[in-house]
Parts: structure tokens; sequence; C-alpha cells
């Protein structure tokens, strides 16, 4: 269960973190570089908008990754399931009516056809 927990919080915060580094790219490349333009930059505006890209590619893997691990750290318990199953397959019999075994007649005898309040059908012209 520990596992599922710290899985699911590392997926929460990459799904957060892509967000924000998609939001802050331009569509055209400019994205943050653009907004700091200054002639004092640590980085370029090439730079930038690569270490962005760079960042969206690593973010997408790691959640890709995350997500198909998250497969394998699922809480299942068996138990659960088999129980709510023996449990409703219980109920159902105990609500259903008993099923009667179908007897044929004696072979001297043969029941009337059901033919009481049933007219036949007209005929086609």
């Amino acid at each position: 269960m520990g596992a599922y927990i710290l899985v699911s919080v590392l997926i929460l915060i990459a799904c957060v973190l892509l967000s924000l580094v998609v939001l802050v790219q331009n569509s055209k490349g400019g994205g943050l570089a653009s907004n700091f333009s200054s002639s004092n930059q640590f980085m370029g505006v090439r730079k930038t908008a690569d270490f962005l890209e760079k960042t969206t590619w690593t973010l997408a893997i790691v959640l890709l990754v995350l997500s198909l691990f998250s497969i394998f750290v699922i809480p299942r318990n068996a138990n659960v399931a088999n129980t709510t199953d023996t449990e409703l397959r219980q109920l159902i019999n105990d609500q259903s009516a008993p099923v009667q075994d179908f007897q044929a007649p004696p072979a001297g005898q043969e029941e009337a056809p059901a033919t009481q309040g049933t007219e036949p059908a007209p005929a086609a012209k």
C-alpha cells in the first residue's frame, strides 16, 4: 500500500510540473525566454527554449513510466472480490423461488392447447 501511495504522489507531482512547463512555453518558441530578454542573462533565448522542451519530454516519459509501474503496485485483495461474489450469489439464491421440475403428462393424456382468448391472425390480402 505504501508503494502505491508513493507512486500516486509522484504521478501527481509529474502532472503538475508538466502542466506548468507546457504553460510557460510559447507556441512559437519564445515563451519564458522572450520575457527576460535582458543582455545579462544566464542562458540565452535558445537555451531556455531547449531546456523547456527537454523538460517537457522528460516529464512526459516519467509520467508514462510511473503510470506503467503503478500497475505492479496497485493493491489487490482477492478475498474481498470472492467474498462479495459469494455474498451476491447467496442473496440471489435466497430471493429466488424454488424451481419446480417439469413433469410430462402420462402417456394417455395430453394437455389441451391454450387457445382461450386468442384469435387467429387475419389473412393478408
